[in-house]
This record gives C-alpha cells, sequence and structure tokens, in this order.
C-alpha cells in the first residue's frame, strides 16, 4: 500500500493542481455558483477515489510481490494476477534470470574446470617429489637431509592448494565414520616426525580414555596437520613439547592442542581464523601464509565441529576441537 501511494503522490498533485486551474477558469468567466462548484470536484473526487482504488485492487499483488523480498529466485514466477504491467516486468525479469542462469551455469562449468586442472597439476607434482624422496631417504648426508626438509614443505603446500580447491565441493569428498580419536592423533604425529626431530621438539600424549569421534579421517588429519605445523613453526626454543590432551565437556569431546611457543598477541586472535592474515608473527616467520587456521576454521565447520584458541605472548598458544 505504501509503495502504491508513494507512486500515485505526482498524479494526485496534477489532480489537485487542474481541479484548481478548471475552477478558476470558470469563475474569471463569471461562473460565481460555489455549491455548483463544490458539487463538479466532489463528483470529479469521487471518480478520481474509484479509479485509484481500481488500480490497487488489480495490481495489488503486484505491489505486494515488490515490497517484499523474495524468498528464492523463483517467486516472480508464481504471480497469479497479472496486469500489462505487472506482465511485462515479469516477462523482463524472467529474460534477466534465464540470463542469469545461463552466465552462472558458464562461470560454474569454468569453476569445476579449473578445480579439476588444480586437482590433477597437484597429483602430477606429487609423483616426482615422492620420486626424489625415495631417492635420498637412504643417504647420510647433512645435503639430504636438507632436501628432505624442502619436500617436506613442498608436499604440505601442495596438500594446503589441494584441500583449499575441495573445499567449495567439500559435500562430494568427505565420509563420517567412527574413528579413535587417540589413534587419529598419533597417526597423523608420526607422519611429521621428519619436523619433530628437525625443530627437536616433542609430542606429548595425555589420552586419559579411549575416545570415540565421528568424523572424517582425511580431512581431520589435514586440520592436525596444520595445527602441529604451525606449532612446531612458532616454537623458536629445542627442547619444548607439543601436548596432546582429549577429555570431555559435558557430552563433547574436546582435543587440545597446546604448544609452548611464542603466542598471538591479543590484538591479533580475533583475526586469526581470517583468510591471508598473518599477523604481527607473520612478520617475524617469513613461512606464514594466513591460510593454515582458516582452512582449519572452515573443515570443522563444515565436519560439524567447534574450534577455539587462546594464547599468551612468550607461553604458547592453545586450540581445542570441541567434536559435537
Amino acid at each position: 500500500m505504501k509503495l502504491f501511494i508513494r507512486e500515485q503522490i505526482p498524479l494526485i498533485f496534477i489532480y489537485f493542481c487542474q481541479l484548481i486551474v478548471i475552477t478558476a477558469v470558470y469563475w474569471l468567466d463569471g461562473f460565481h455558483h460555489i455549491m455548483i462548484c463544490l458539487y463538479a470536484a466532489l463528483l470529479s473526487g469521487c471518480l478520481f477515489i474509484g479509479y485509484l482504488l481500481f488500480r490497487y485492487v488489480t495490481n495489488r499483488s503486484f505491489y505486494e510481490r515488490l515490497e517484499k523480498p523474495l524468498d528464492s529466485m523463483e517467486d516472480f514466477r508464481n504471480e497469479t494476477q497479472l496486469t500489462p504491467l505487472a506482465e511485462s516486468l515479469q516477462q523482463l525479469l524472467s529474460s534477466q534470470f534465464r540470463h542469469y542462469q545461463k552466465n552462472l551455469h558458464n562461470y560454474k562449468h569454468k569453476l569445476e574446470g579449473h578445480i579439476q586442472f588444480i586437482n590433477q597439476w597437484v597429483h602430477q607434482m606429487k609423483t616426482p617429489l615422492s620420486v626424489i624422496h625415495l631417492m635420498i631417504q637412504d643417504e647420510d648426508d647433512a645435503r639430504f637431509t636438507s632436501i628432505g626438509d624442502e619436500l617436506d614443505r613442498l608436499w604440505k603446500g601442495l596438500d594446503m592448494v589441494l584441500y583449499t580447491a575441495r573445499l567449495d565441493t567439500f559435500e562430494r569428498d568427505f565420509f563420517v565414520e567412527n574413528l579413535h580419536l587417540e589413534t587419529v592423533v598419533r597417526s597423523v604425529v608420526s607422519n611429521q616426525k621428519r619436523l619433530f626431530i628437525r625443530k627437536r621438539i616433542f609430542p606429548s600424549f595425555q589420552f586419559s580414555e579411549d575416545h570415540q569421534i565421528a568424523s572424517d579421517e582425511k580431512w581431520l588429519a589435514f586440520v592436525l596437520t596444520q595445527l602441529i605445523t604451525n606449532a612446531i613453526r612458532y616454537t623458536v626454543h629445542e627442547n619444548r613439547k607439543i601436548y596432546f590432551h582429549s577429555y570431555r565437556r559435558g557430552i563433547k569431546i574436546v582435543l587440545e592442542v597446546r604448544d609452548e611457543g611464542v603466542g598471538i598477541p591479543e590484538s591479533d586472535l580475533p583475526r586469526v581464523f581470517n583468510p591471508y592474515f598473518t599477523g604481527e608473527n607473520g612478520r617475524n616467520f617469513q613461512e606464514s601464509t594466513g591460510m593454515g587456521l582458516y582452512l582449519v576454521k572452515q573443515i570443522c565447520e563444515k565436519l560439524g565441529h567447534h574450534i577455539e584458541i587462546e594464547s599468551t605472548v612468550n607461553q604458547g598458544t592453545t586450540v581445542r576441537i570441541i567434536f559435537g
């Protein structure tokens, strides 16, 4: 109703202007019968009000549709009371919607092709890395040890690219099952043993009972790998520990990963899960990309887990994964 009134304001203004002009013309011509002028104005006003009521009734659903936001792109197709104006607008919207769907389909096709290319490229790059790793694994020279460390970095970088590309199609690539939390954690830690040894940092496990969780092992392993990599990267002193502790919080199971590193400034904590945010530590540690914790949070949300983080500068950081 408000939209209809706002649209008719210019017409109402013109009507009263022409009513005054016509009355003034007859008055100047010598016609001074006030009652007849008022009677004519009353009849004209009734006709004008009737016209407005007719316009509102015939276009009521049209105006109501314009005043309410659409719940979906298909809603405007359900218009049942069509006037020429409403029908023309619906045809325009239908045409625009078809163009939108066509463009959206083209972009979606290009995006899927790009993701497929990324996946193939990552797998192709992993093959020569695996070959190089096999070639140097039995060598004791310090140079080959350094090459192995760089291979690990390349491998983690390729995994990050792969999982980032797959994040938008997460629903196609996950399988939820019951997992032994301690088994998963120990397996991931074992896969990162080269990094632990190189930095001379030791894992400490505190699993009081055999907790079982419902999650996807592959995606959860990637999350834990990111947390372990961050914990080791920001632990600058040797002979420190990274603690893995699980416990119950009500009906939920909590996995806590705590390091003894440099910690995160309080001002940076609210933004650590933002993409590409490296903060103060990112300026001191050049390996930071700002994507690790962002991916961790996105994956946890898609898996139905919750993540918490707290940190104290020069004392360490604690990250908790809460399994619902």
